[in-house]
């Protein structure tokens, strides 16, 4: 199905050809760090991903964690993650989390929009389908302590990050909020008591301009310190409306960020942080990847789209998914603000230290959508819109120093409300596009003009206790055990109603029934509440030995659980309101090892994980209609099992080569009744997708990188030297649909990412151009089939170019 004006091929060669010539220049590099007398004064380059990467011949540069809730070098913690710090955020000019995929192999992130964003760790947390705001992602997001409780509010730039760790697996011992399949923990760049200041300058091609920028000082000594960052980033829209004659796809983002840093004594921490964000996109403008007009079996689709299409007098635009022009009538955005508070005061007592972290979060989603995806007034909204607030207390108490038993110890208060203001309009097209056989005076008055509203409030209440020891049995050998306690307690209701549309009072009685039959099989008028409260009990066990200095072995048994979900929507029959928690079983060995020196740092994981009752959101068509609609079920059992490996190489300050590779083999173990796909619709509602891969989960994945500098003398005092950075990522096929229809199969494709420039050896000043997607690369985002035989992409990004201008103070 896709088509690609560069073959992924040429894109790899190209990939392998950088990387081979950095090899070669690594040795001219090289000698010239150990000859140089101020190589020791040059900031090393940053790996993409520096998964405890050191760099340093010298004196190695560990990378610090705090994965476990205190601060530990990397590759002695005994958990799979990938970090990427802010050295590898700047070298590789990545600002969001849908650019760090590329550079974390086992991170998968994929959007419709800013709400209807997904994010799988190791094919778990949650398929590729439209958001349902009553389930919960797999994959805790946490920024500064803080846990998000939904994905939207983590769409916007980052901003002066430290750095991003990826932990993979059940989390909950240590983490706030339970998450079965992973945590992103994020981390911003503390107040310093030295004045500093960054910033940045870039543009580009398609209209693309950004600043970024932090300062930070003292206010009262060495008692108060502030931060402030900001970043404001614009570009133009990649597709084009030929109906509106306007391009779409674009992006416009704010987002700043404001820190207090108060220490009354030495012991006493106390940090307080407000942030604003807000985003305004004119998207989403799909374009038409294919139209089928057949059954797989050969039989005919009725109504397909090429009949409705002529129906209606409507002449497509050709499939070119690439050309990147669509025609869509109606209004389309994708606009979002977030902001919030929070205080986290850590307290050293000497043996032990108290840390307590606060937080209110509120986000607001206000988009738009033509549901038809065509020039025609056939649905003229689709949208829902959300009022999204939180509060969250978190206290811990830890050891500290270095113990027989090392510990944790904490308690957890999560509350959030996801206001939903759902709204579906139709326009003049929507009954002959829809209803061929019925009477034009019954379609159109039941359906031009028609509009139905809808509101949910899903609550939850979630209360936690959670522990976790270390047992130092001997220098090498370590046990580590952990135990959480969960109650939550969920609540919600639904309500959609009629709001607009023709009196049916004014048609004959007939006429008038059968119209308001029509709106109700599009848009029930339906009211129902529902709640629940559930227990749960998961922890973690793990064995380390130290094998040698540098060289770590581990095994660990996880188990993870996700409380029940919410159905909070137009329900078909049999589908419950409640759904069943989600319950994961994990198994994980490891090695975490560096060699040669320290340059070498080579880690592995082997995984085996089983869950049952796997919360999954689906979407599926209304017959004999355009509108979609979304519910939340369980599937009885999946099983994801792989391997991951990380490698990172830099044999001087000056060259750095990472490698990164996950194998994910997702798999419903049991789910015999699965939605039908829509190629065989004509078959059967329900189909067997059993021992077949999760949607949204490639089986390969992998990055390659390189940095490489070389001095070249001075300027104005300063040693001045160019430098540069590639780095490659792979994923293979992978399904975008709940059915897994094949229609929805997107080939695996290559992006390639360059950066080339001169800095002076202080950061003081450092200047880049850059390209991302290089080879120009054509691939798809989404791929959508609807039953009519249409299937609508999202495709993803060309080639960009631009230039960066960067300065340290």
């Amino acid at each position: 199905m896709r088509k690609s004006t560069t073959s992924h091929h040429a894109t790899f060669a190209a990939a392998t050809a950088l990387l081979a010539l950095g090899a070669a220049l690594a040795f001219p590099a090289a000698a010239h760090a150990n000859a140089a007398a101020h190589a020791n004064d040059v900031d090393s380059p940053a790996a993409p991903v520096l998964v405890d990467a050191a760099v340093d011949t010298a004196d190695i540069a560990e990378i610090t964690v705090t994965a476990r809730r205190r601060e530990e070098s990397a590759q002695d913690v005994p958990i799979a993650l990938s970090v990427v710090d802010a050295g590898a955020l700047e070298a590789t000019g990545n600002f969001t989390l849908g650019q760090v995929q590329q550079l974390v192999p086992s991170l998968q992130v994929f959007s419709f929009n800013p709400r209807n964003t997904n994010i799988n760790i190791r094919g778990l947390g949650s398929n590729v389908a439209l958001t349902n705001d009553g389930l919960e992602n797999g994959v805790g997001i946490y920024i500064d302590n803080v846990y998000y409780g939904r994905v939207g509010q983590s769409q916007f730039d980052l901003v002066d990050l430290q750095q991003i760790e990826v932990l993979r697996g059940p989390q909950g011992t240590l983490f706030g909020k339970n998450t079965t399949s992973g945590a992103i923990n994020i981390t911003s760049r503390l107040p310093s008591f030295d004045p500093e200041f960054s910033g940045e300058a870039t543009i580009g091609d398609y209209g693309y301009h950004q600043v970024r920028g932090s300062a930070s000082a003292p206010i009262l000594g060495d008692s108060v310190a502030f931060r402030l960052s900001i970043a404001d980033t614009h570009r133009d829209g990649f597709l084009y409306n030929v109906t509106k004659q306007r391009h779409a796809q674009d992006y416009d983002n704010f987002t700043a960020r404001a820190q207090l840093l108060i220490k009354p004594d030495a012991d006493v921490a106390i940090r307080l942080i407000g942030d604003f964000s807000r985003q305004r996109q004119n998207h989403v403008l799909n374009v038409f990847a294919t139209v089928f007009d057949r059954y797989d079996n050969g039989a005919l689709i009725a109504n397909n789209f090429h009949d409705r299409a002529a129906r209606a007098g409507y002449t497509p635009l050709p499939i070119a998914p690439f050309e990147r022009l669509g025609d869509a009538d109606g209004h389309y955005q994708s606009n979002m603000e977030g902001y919030g508070l929070s205080g986290q005061v850590d307290w050293d007592f000497g043996k032990l230290a108290l840390t307590s972290i606060t937080a209110y979060r509120w986000w607001d989603w206000n988009p738009a959508n033509d549901g038809d995806s065509t020039a025609l007034p056939i649905i003229t909204k689709a949208q829902q819109a959300n009022r999204q607030r939180q509060f969250s207390q978190e206290l811990r108490l830890a050891s500290t120093g270095s113990n027989t038993i090392d510990y944790v110890v904490g308690a957890y208060y999560f509350w959030q409300i996801v206001r939903g203001y759902g709204a579906t309009a139709y326009g003049s097209a929507a009954a002959n596009w829809n209803l061929p056989t019925v009477p034009a005076v019954i379609g159109n008055a039941a359906l031009n003009g028609f509009e139905a509203n809808s509101t949910s409030t899903p609550e939850t209440k979630s209360f936690a206790v959670f522990g976790q020891a270390d047992w130092n049995i001997s220098d090498a050998l370590k046990l580590t055990a952990g135990l959480r306690f969960t109650h939550e307690k969920k609540s919600g209701a639904f309500e959609q109603f009629h709001v607009a549309g023709i009196d049916l009072s004014t048609l004959p009685a007939a006429q008038a029934a059968a119209a308001l039959a029509i709106r109700n099989q599009f848009n029930p008028v339906t009211s129902f509440s529902t709640s629940f409260s559930d227990d749960s009990l998961s922890g973690l066990i793990s064995l380390s030995y130290r094998v040698a200095q540098d060289a770590l072995v581990y095994s660990t048994y996880s188990r993870g659980s996700k409380s029940g979900g919410l159905n909070l929507s137009a329900l078909p029959p049999g589908i419950e309101p409640d759904i069943r928690p989600e319950e994961i079983d994990n198994f994980e060995v490891g090695l975490k090892s560096q060699w040669l020196d320290r340059t070498l740092t080579f880690n592995l994981a082997g995984f085996w994980t089983e869950v049952s009752d796997y919360q999954t959101a689906i979407t599926e068509q209304v017959q004999n209609t355009v509108n979609f609609r979304q519910y939340i079920a369980n599937i009885p059992k999946v099983r994801s099992r792989g391997f991951e490996a990380d490698l990172v190489y830099a044999p001087t300050e000056l060259v750095s080569f990472n490698a990164s590779a996950s194998y994910t083999d997702a798999t419903y173990r049991d789910y015999r009744n699965a939605p039908q796909a829509q190629e065989n619709l004509n078959l059967g509602g329900i189909q067997d997708l059993t021992g077949e891969q999760l949607s949204g989960s490639p089986k390969f994945t992998y990055t390659l990188g390189a940095d490489l500098a070389q001095p070249v003398g001075e300027w104005g005092g300063q040693g001045v030297e160019v430098y540069g950075h590639g780095d490659f990522s792979h994923r293979s096929s992978f399904n975008t649909s709940a059915t897994n229809s094949r229609y929805a199969q997107i080939a695996g494709y290559g992006l390639l990412n360059v950066r080339f420039g001169i800095r002076s050896d202080d950061d003081q000043w450092d200047l880049a151009v850059w390209a991302r997607n290089l080879t120009d690369e054509n691939y798809f985002l989404t791929l959508s089939p609807a039953n009519t035989g249409a299937v609508t992409a999202l495709v993803g990004e060309p080639r960009t170019v631009g230039v960066t201008l960067r300065t340290k103070l």
